[in-house]
This record gives structure tokens, C-alpha cells and sequence, in this order.
């Protein structure tokens, strides 16, 4: 009998690597069942709220086991969400209203969701958790059990219509050899989590549900974002043989990044405090090229002061030994707005106070963080430096290195997030010290296209022609200047993208620490020349699928030689 043809379907790809295998699709919560009469408010509102303690500690729990820190600090704030205070007073005062505690706790989740989509941005991107606990919440005062990620006996690839931080999290990256999920974006929690495990994952792939309702095999590709379904065993089978090949290529002792011929490429990465480099091997790594320093402010009514921040920055610092170390200024505003900031609503919070931008109106806070890393850096062999991101004109450039150097910090630089910054690079460069391309805000800004909206990801692409005459541009300057260019995006941990940046002229590639082997194997393959020659041709070609698959024919043929 003749095999189907296999159907090639497109969705973002937000963890890299590739893998094949049957398909198992995750059920989905228990529906919610007709409302019934509540005959004592009182007893309901407390079924009510020990479900939602349930939620709470069943999350706890598995916080305590996960897998890695950002699996951990994810769960953690699902929990802290289940035991909102506020929450349970909606839960309360609808179940007074009349409703029973199935209702009550779908209602006041649902209007927690609606909050978030008219926040928008990755606050609209959180719509999903919330509704992952509302059916845990919901299943838990019904008394029914919350579907699982399926157990079939043999390793498959996991297809849903979203994935729940805690099923994530749980994961048996033995059994689960890729992720697929129908909705999503490339900063949801599935591809947090499905990078921090290493696991290949494509999010907001639409279509999939129905193409794995037959079942087979499928093949993902998590870095270029396509899923093929169904494939004949024999596919699979090269895709997964040609995964082994890779892996077996990365097993190489760790050095520094460099080109077959000898060109380096500092190899980075990025971390939101000190737990997340506890156990990273840093050997041939040149340092952490972007250190997010908004996770100390999240979530906070009151600004944390300078010893504190200081105390943070330093354990950083610590950490990282005689390495680089730069630090990200406060990228709050959009969709990371910070209750203490106390800043006013604003229609489109994208194009508005967001990244440096935060300090025209509360200066004070830019000023209190520059000291304290300044204080921090006094005292460690790390070498500092310090990066404003949302930097849009040169003449923000030239306020933040002064406002740096004032404290001490001579190693400043700006984030190219903005176009009018990538094409005013050189002038930029006068003043600053060194760049750092944000390709998923840069994408966005340049493609009119918002990185939280799964419905175009051909636009949020970095293999976006314009998008890499940017990257070009701002290589160029700093090449000429004979300034550091580096990219600290999800682009940077694209093992097929790498050679091409380095072409580009790019010299700092900053990523999520499971990417370095990878990476630093691709850059391997290539010599300097023929990195610039492949980045020449990537260039010219009409779009991004064209740009990869020149790479990817690159990149093969090199794995055969």
C-alpha cells in the first residue's frame, strides 16, 4: 500500500534540534458541566478554595522536583497564581453570588484571562496557564483527575493544543523526543521550558491537531519550525540517524567558539541571576553575554534597593569568575510592566515607555541600578559591562554611556532592538562600546509583526532577509569601529544561523547553555571565508525559507565531507 504524502505544516520553532517519531496527541482538560443549584454557600465557597489549595500545593510540589531553574521559578509562579488572595475572593464572592465552586472557579479565572488579553503582549501570552489551572482547579472540586501527558511505552513526539507549565516541566525527555502545540509564542512557557530541557519544540503550529488525528509518524524540526506528518519509517529514521550524527559531533570537549580556520566567535551565555549558572560548565565559554537583571524586580510593589541588588549582582559576578559579564539594564514596561514603577496605562505599551525608556520617568531607578552594579563589579575579577536595551537614536546611546561611566562603568553599550538604532549603528558606535542584537525585538519592530502572535510566524522569522541587512549593518560598524557586535536573541542559538552570523561579521553569539555544543560545533564546519561566502548568499535570497535551506544544504554537505 502507498504511503501517504507527507504534509509539511509551519509554526515557530522556539527549541532547536530535530526528531522523529509516532505521534501522541495529550487529551484535554474535563469539560465543564452544567451549573447546579448551591444549597450552602458556605460549604461551597470552601469546596471551592480547597481545590484551589490543591492546585497550590500540587504545584509546590512539583516545583520542588523540576528538572531546571527556570522549570522551577515557572512553577513557583503558577503556584503563587493559585494562591492569590485575590483570586479567592473572586472565587467567594461568586459562589455568594449563586454559582457553584465548578463555576465559580471558571469564573474568576476567566476574568483574570480577560484582564491579561486586553494587557496583551506576554501578558496575553499567560491567557494559556491560566486556563491549564482553571481546569486543574475546576477538575479538583469535581473530584476527577487532570489528563496527563500520555505514557505508551515508547518514545514519541507530543502534540497539543498548548502544554501547561507543570506538564512540561514533568516531562521524560527519555520518552518525549519532540514538542508540537497548536497555539503559542517563542517567550510562552512551553518554549522556555522546552529549551531548558533541551527538548526540539514548535509552538503556534496551526493545523497539527488535525493532521496528527490519524496518527503516524511525524518529524519536527525545531529550529527551523517545520513539522512534516505523516512520515514513512524510513524518514524517520535518517532524521533521527542525522540527529545522532550531530549529537555525537557536540559531545567534542568543550572549547572556545571559533571557525575551522582559527577566526574566534565568543561563545556566551544568558542567565536571569546566579542559580542559573549552578552547574554550567563554562569551559571555553568567554562569559555571559546577557544578564537579565528585570527577574529581581518582577513582580515587586517596592523598588528593591541598592544593597540588595548590589548582593545579587555580585553573586552573578562570582559565579562567572574572570569572565565578561554583561549586564542588561532594566527592561521593564510592555509586556514586563512593574507595579512599582507605578507608570500609567498606555494603548499600544510596544511603541511607548518601555527599556530605557523607563528611566525618563523615573530616572531615580536607572541611577540606583548603575550604582549597585558598579558596587558589585568593585569587588569580583568578573569584567563588567552594562547594556541599556529599547535604545532607539544615538543620542539615547551617548545619555547612557555618560550615565554609566559617571559611575564608573566604563564597558557600556546598548541593545539594537530598534531599527533606527541598527541603522544608525557606526554613530552609535562612537560613543558605545559594543552592541547586542535582540533579534526577537528587532523582528518584531522591523516586520510590524508582534512576537506574541503566533498567526504569522514566517514574520517573526530571523531568517527574514530584512532582518539580517540589520544584523549586516550593524556588523559592519562595528567591524569598522573595532567594537564587539554580538546577538543575544533566540537567533543566537540557531546552530544553522551561526556560521552566517559569524560571515556577517558577528563576534558574541549569546544563548541558553544547552545551545553552546550545538553552536560551537557548527561554527566548526565552516572556515571564516566560507562563513562570509554562506552569509553572502543567504542575503540574497527572496525570503527566510530560502535563507535556511541555502544554510541547511551548506551545513550538509559539510557533514558529509
Amino acid at each position: 500500500m502507498r504511503e501517504p504524502a507527507a504534509a509539511e505544516l509551519r509554526g515557530l520553532g522556539v527549541s532547536p534540534g530535530a526528531a522523529a517519531g509516532p505521534v501522541e496527541v495529550m487529551a484535554p482538560p474535563p469539560e465543564l458541566p452544567p451549573p447546579r443549584p448551591v444549597a450552602d454557600a458556605a460549604e461551597e465557597a470552601r469546596l471551592a478554595l480547597r481545590a484551589l489549595e490543591a492546585v497550590e500545593a500540587e504545584l509546590e510540589e512539583r516545583a520542588l522536583a523540576a528538572p531546571t531553574p527556570e522549570a522551577r521559578d515557572i512553577l513557583q509562579a503558577q503556584a503563587a497564581i493559585a494562591g492569590d488572595p485575590m483570586l479567592a475572593a473572586g472565587v467567594r464572592g461568586r459562589v455568594e453570588q449563586g454559582a457553584d465552586a465548578a463555576h465559580a472557579l471558571h469564573g474568576a479565572f476567566d476574568e483574570q484571562a480577560r484582564l491579561l488579553l486586553a494587557a496583551g503582549g506576554r501578558f496575553a501570552e499567560r491567557v494559556a496557564d491560566l486556563a491549564d489551572l482553571s481546569g486543574r482547579a475546576v477538575a479538583a472540586a469535581l473530584g476527577r483527575p487532570m489528563p496527563g501527558v500520555p505514557s505508551p511505552g515508547r518514545p514519541f513526539v507530543l502534540v497539543a493544543d498548548d502544554l501547561s507549565p507543570a506538564d512540561t516541566a514533568a516531562l521524560d525527555t527519555a520518552a518525549v523526543l519532540a514538542l508540537v502545540t497548536e497555539r503559542g509564542g517563542p517567550t510562552g512557557h512551553t518554549a522556555i521550558l522546552a529549551r531548558s530541557l533541551g527538548l526540539p519544540a514548535v509552538v503556534g503550529c496551526r493545523g497539527i491537531l488535525d493532521a496528527a488525528a490519524s496518527g503516524g509518524l511525524a518529524a519536527v524540526d525545531g529550529t527551523g519550525g517545520a513539522v512534516r506528518t505523516p512520515v514513512t519509517e524510513a524518514e524517520a529514521a535518517e532524521v533521527n540517524a542525522a540527529a545522532a550524527r550531530r549529537a555525537a559531533e557536540e559531545s567534542a570537549p568543550a572549547a572556545p567558539g571559533r571557525t575551522a580556520d582559527g577566526r574566534g566567535v565568543d561563545l556566551m551565555v544568558n542567565i536571569g541571576s546566579a542559580a542559573d549558572l549552578d552547574g554550567v560548565d563554562l569551559t571555553g565559554v568567554a562569559g555571559v553575554g546577557l544578564f537579565r537583571t528585570e527577574f529581581l524586580f518582577l513582580g515587586r510593589y517596592e523598588e528593591p534597593g541598592l544593597d540588595e541588588q548590589a548582593a545579587a549582582y555580585a553573586k552573578a559576578f562570582a559565579a562567572a569568575g574572570d569572565r565578561t559579564v554583561v549586564v542588561r539594564t532594566l527592561d521593564a514596561g510592555a509586556d514586563k510592566p512593574l507595579p512599582f514603577l507605578r507608570l500609567p496605562d498606555e494603548p499600544n505599551p510596544a511603541l511607548g515607555v518601555r527599556g530605557l525608556r523607563v528611566a525618563r520617568e523615573r530616572p531615580d531607578v536607572l541611577e540606583t541600578q548603575l550604582a549597585a552594579i558598579a558596587r558589585a563589579a568593585a569587588g569580583t575579577p568578573a569584567r563588567v559591562a552594562v547594556m541599556a536595551p529599547m535604545v532607539a537614536t544615538p543620542e539615547e546611546a551617548d545619555g547612557f554611556v555618560a550615565r554609566a561611566r559617571a559611575h564608573g562603568l566604563p564597558a557600556a553599550g546598548v541593545m539594537i532592538e530598534v531599527p533606527s538604532a541598527a541603522l544608525r549603528a557606526a554613530r552609535i558606535l562612537r560613543e558605545a562600546q559594543f552592541l547586542s542584537i535582540g533579534t526577537n525585538d528587532l523582528s518584531q519592530y522591523a516586520l510590524a509583526a508582534d512576537r506574541q502572535h503566533s498567526g504569522f510566524p514566517e514574520l517573526l522569522d530571523p531568517w527574514q532577509p530584512a532582518v539580517l541587512d540589520l544584523i549586516a549593518r550593524c556588523a559592519e560598524a562595528g567591524g569598522a569601529a573595532g567594537k564587539s557586535v554580538g546577538v543575544c536573541g533566540e537567533a543566537a542559538a540557531d546552530p544553522l544561523l551561526a556560521p552566517v552570523l559569524a560571515g556577517l561579521g558577528v563576534t558574541r553569539l549569546s544563548m541558553s547553555p544547552r545551545a553552546l555544543p550545538a553552536v560551537r560545533a557548527a561554527l566548526l564546519r565552516f572556515t571564516f571565508a566560507e562563513c562570509a561566502d554562506l552569509a553572502e548568499r543567504v542575503l540574497a535570497a527572496d525570503g527566510p525559507a530560502e535563507a535556511r535551506e541555502i544554510a541547511r544544504t551548506r551545513h550538509n554537505e559539510r557533514g558529509r565531507s
